[in-house]
């Protein structure tokens, strides 16, 4: 199915050459706290953007404990710890979800691949430089907590995409991560996604708490970009190995998650990088041509 996938790309190709110039919009997704529905909110937002024509790729960027794949119910022989040994090229490694997606899986229960070694990141960031398949979407589901690998994606892409419940840990771990972004690596801008709430109420005032201690001692911006109820059709879907918007295309969540994905769309890219990093972004801003 990939190989289909890539030869109607390849057969594209004097397309792509007109639009050389064209540039990638990069979200990462992150929250701080584990169990925020994280990659459900990656996942379902990669579906809908792709049922809207969008060309997506979905970095999981939890080296060591990567669920993206099984959450899918994807088959994977080779990931990113692979690519890290020089065995294959970042292309080789992407998997065919659903919409068409393009999955990057990382390894699960490997220690190493949490503590890459500054020659591991260089090679991470040259397996981005040399990403020859064409997307127009890059969503980086990020791991939990504020280690420097999830500081790093998260600075390194254009808008970042914060998942917050309405729970006193997933609060005060948010405000942690924003703060550590905006004091010590200049990130100012953020766009919260408040998760599984009652109603949009809750999911404002939610914000409410968030933007009250944020707007006291940071010097950051949030907008609240969407409110994601909860609904039980999300765990039968998980159950499924499906996304929401696929196996309960008409329930609350996935209306919620299609206009976030609609949203995001329209989300402007930067002419140039942000330049915190030297990172996968000053590819995927420049040109992107095969």
């Amino acid at each position: 199915m990939y190989n289909n996938y890539l030869t109607q790309f390849n057969q594209a190709s004097g397309l792509r050459m007109m639009q050389k110039n064209k540039k990638v919009k990069v979200i990462a997704v992150t929250g701080g706290k584990g169990g925020v529905g994280k990659t459900n909110v990656t996942l379902n937002m990669a579906v809908a953007m792709a049922a809207q024509g969008k060309r997506v790729m979905v970095l999981d960027a939890d080296l060591g404990l990567a669920n993206v794949d099984v959450m899918l119910g994807l088959r994977v022989t080779r990931n990113l710890s692979h690519v890290l040994r020089g065995e294959c090229q970042l292309d080789d490694i992407l998997v065919e979800g659903p919409n068409g997606i393009l999955i990057a899986p990382a390894t699960s229960g490997t220690q190493s691949m949490v503590e890459l070694s500054q020659s591991e990141h260089a090679g991470l960031i040259r397996a981005f430089s040399e990403l020859k398949t064409p997307i127009d979407v890059l969503l980086v589901d990020t791991a939990a907590g504020i280690s420097d690998m999830v500081l790093s994606f998260s600075r390194a892409a254009q808008d970042i995409l914060v998942v917050v419940c309405d729970e006193p840990t997933s609060i005060t771990d948010a405000y942690a991560l924003i703060k550590i972004l905006s004091n010590e690596h200049g990130c100012y801008k953020f766009k919260i996604v408040a998760n599984m709430v009652h109603s949009l109420r809750e999911g404002q005032e939610l914000y409410t708490k968030l933007t009250r201690v944020t707007d006291r001692f940071l010097d950051a911006t949030l907008e609240l970009v969407a409110c994601i109820p909860y609904d039980n059709n999300v765990r039968q879907a998980v159950r499924k190995q499906k996304v929401i918007v696929d196996g309960f295309p008409k329930s609350p969540a996935a209306l919620a998650f299609r206009s976030l994905a609609s949203k995001a769309a329209s989300w402007p890219i930067p002419d140039q990088a942000r330049g915190h990093l030297e990172f996968f972004i000053e590819r995927l801003l420049n040109t992107q041509s095969s």
